[in-house]
Order: structure tokens, then sequence, then C-alpha cells
């Protein structure tokens, strides 16, 4: 069965990759509109109110991805050491200081790329600017003017685990290599425990099982995070004229595919899962803001909340770039594969996303 849908995604990749990542995109937007899913806020209730609930709700779904993508590699679907939060050059500096950024940006800003994105489809005219600035230095940072002292500072202290006979930077590899376990046992271990740990550390508390806003909150990106994989790991294909990178939702980078993509359109052709998935994204969150009647045009309170936002934009756009992903890219997607710069990743963020509210407060 899986081979047939293969072949059938293969032969018409730009419609099943086009198709399928606006719905997935659109889904992801809905639920996090509906269910006020925002990694950002999870942050703030706990440092304001001693509230865990969406941050349960945030590992939630990534223990469900980890979940989804142990099923997809157990089906043949793809092999997930072909994706980028695997290669076996761990950027280690690059992850803490991206990490640290992006999640101290993502206060200025008033959420993350995602809840932008969401925002945005909801009428917010501050987050489109942030959005565009975000999307302008997470391009300025990969290959324009911050690229080469990114490059300069960065590559030399990454290490290269490929030295060490290891295929991949994912945990149970890594885990394989000091324990003398075979890899396949200590993967299986690795995700067994970690999805285990994380779910009992949900669900054991009485506030987060009475609320089931949360809860689908979690569920329900977490199964958006494994389409994305299952999607693309069935489009895959190395012969291909245009090869579809294994991937799943990420929104620091795309957003400057899609600003690059409209302005360049016709040179560009079919768009692909990155650009699909993020105006998905901007259309579930029309939808989730019609229909819970939350539709309204708004912007910035006044010209220090600009600032602050746009300050914050520019942290999220470097720091996503050098982190490799965001709150959604690296936190949920790049840590469903146990990739071991996403677990640095997913704390640096939380770290930086504190620091980011502390100084918010001073300041207020």
């Amino acid at each position: 069965m899986i081979e047939v849908w293969r072949e059938a995604v293969i032969e018409s990749a730009a419609f099943y990759i086009g198709w399928g990542g606006l719905i997935i995109g659109l889904v992801f937007g809905f639920i996090v509109q509906r269910t006020n899913f925002c990694t950002m806020g999870s942050i703030s209730d706990i440092v304001t109110f001693g509230s865990y609930n969406r941050f349960r709700a945030w590992l939630l779904a990534g223990a469900t991805a980890i979940l989804g993508v142990a099923a997809i590699e157990g089906a043949g679907v793809a092999n997930m050491a072909d994706s980028m939060y695997l290669a076996p050059n761990l950027n280690w500096l690059a992850n803490i200081a991206g990490g640290l950024m992006f999640g101290f940006g993502m206060v200025f800003a008033g959420g993350c790329i995602s809840r932008n994105l969401v925002r945005a489809g909801g009428g917010d005219l501050g987050s489109v600017v942030v959005l565009i600035i975000t999307g302008i230095f997470a391009f300025i940072t990969i290959g324009g003017l911050i690229g080469p002292l990114r490059v300069a500072i960065f590559d030399p202290t990454a290490i290269d685990l490929a030295g060490s006979g290891m295929e991949t930077q994912r945990l149970g590899e890594i885990i394989s290599w000091a324990s003398g376990l075979s890899a396949q046992t200590a993967i299986f271990i690795s995700v067994l425990v970690i999805a285990a740990v994380l779910l009992i550390y949900c669900f054991k508390d009485a506030s987060f099982r009475s609320s089931p806003r949360d809860i689908v909150a979690g569920f329900g990106i977490g199964l958006c995070v494994t389409a994305g994989w299952f999607l693309t790991g069935l489009a895959a294909d190395e012969f291909a004229d245009v090869p579809v990178q294994l991937i799943s939702l990420t929104y620091v980078r795309p957003a400057g595919d899609t600003i690059d993509y409209l302005m360049r359109y016709t040179a560009l052709g079919p768009p692909g899962f990155a650009v699909t998935t993020t105006f998905g994204a901007i259309a579930g969150g029309f939808i989730g803001a019609v229909s819970s009647g939350r539709l309204s045009l708004s912007s910035f309170a006044d010209s220090g909340d600009a600032a602050r936002n746009m300050v914050g934009a520019v942290l999220m756009g470097i720091g996503g770039v050098l982190a490799l992903g965001c709150t959604v890219g690296q936190a949920i997607t790049g840590f469903s594969t146990l990739a071991v710069g996403s677990i640095i990743t997913f704390a640096a963020i939380v770290t930086g996303g504190v620091a980011g509210i502390k100084t918010m407060e001073r300041i207020a």
C-alpha cells in the first residue's frame, strides 16, 4: 500500500505537495487559532501565573510527533536520517545562540512565527509586518550580509559526529555509541522512554486532563507535524528534477521563502511545501477567526509597541536560522526526530523566552 501511495505522489509531486501542504498548514493554523495554542504564551503562563497547561500542550505535540515519526519509519515511508535535523554535524553553539535569540525575540514580537501567521490571518496587520521582517532577516542570515559572519563564528565550533562513526545526531545513536547497545535498540528505547515520560508528565496533571482545548491542541498539532513528514517522505525522490526535501512544519525560513515566491512566482513554478504550509497557516487562522467571531483589523498599539515587535522580528529571523528552526520547526518537528541539536534548541528557546519575559517586565 505504501509503495502504491509513493508512486502516485512521486508521479504528481507538485500537486500533492502543493495541496497537501496547504491542507496541513490550514489545519495547523485553525487549531492554533481555536485552541489559543501559543508557545510564548505557555512560557508566560508559567512565569506569570504558574500555569503549565499550554506548556504541556506543547510537550504533548512533541510526544505525538515523536511517536508519529517512529510509525513513519517503521512503515518504511521515510528514512529520517535524510532530514536536515539529523545531519551528523552538531552545531551546538548555533543551537544555543539561535535558540536564545529566537526565544527572547518571540516575546518582544508578541508570539513566535506560527502565532504571528495565525494572527495575521485573523486581521492583525502588526503581525504581517513581523512576518515580513522575520523573513527578510532569515534570508540575510542564510546568504546575505550576516551569512559570512554566521559561518565564521559558528562553523568552527560544530562537532563532526561522523568522525566518531555516527551517521546522525539522533539521541538513540549517541546512546548506542556511548553504551555499546545496537543503534536500533538504543533508538527504540529512547523513543519509547521519552514519549512515555512526556505523556505521563502531561496527563498526570488534573488541570491538564480537564482541559479539552489543550489536549486537542497537543494531539492535533503533533498529528499535523506527523502528516508533514508522511507527505514529504512519500514524495522524496532523489532522481526527480526538483527533489522534495524530507521536512515537516517550520516557519522561519519559509517566511522568507514565501516572500521570495510572491516576488518571483513566474520564475519559480509550483510552490513547495514551505510556501504552501505558510499560506495554509494564514488561511487556517482566517477560518478560525471567522468561525469564532474574532476576525478584526488591528495593528500596533503605538510607536513603542511597533519598535518592540520589529526588534523581536529581527531576533527571530536571525535566531531561527542559527538554530535551524523555531518553536514549531525545532521544538516539535526537529524534536520529533530526537536530534540532539533540536533538544538543545528547545531548551535554549524556553530559556530565552523566560529572559524575554523578565526583560519586558522591567521595561514595561
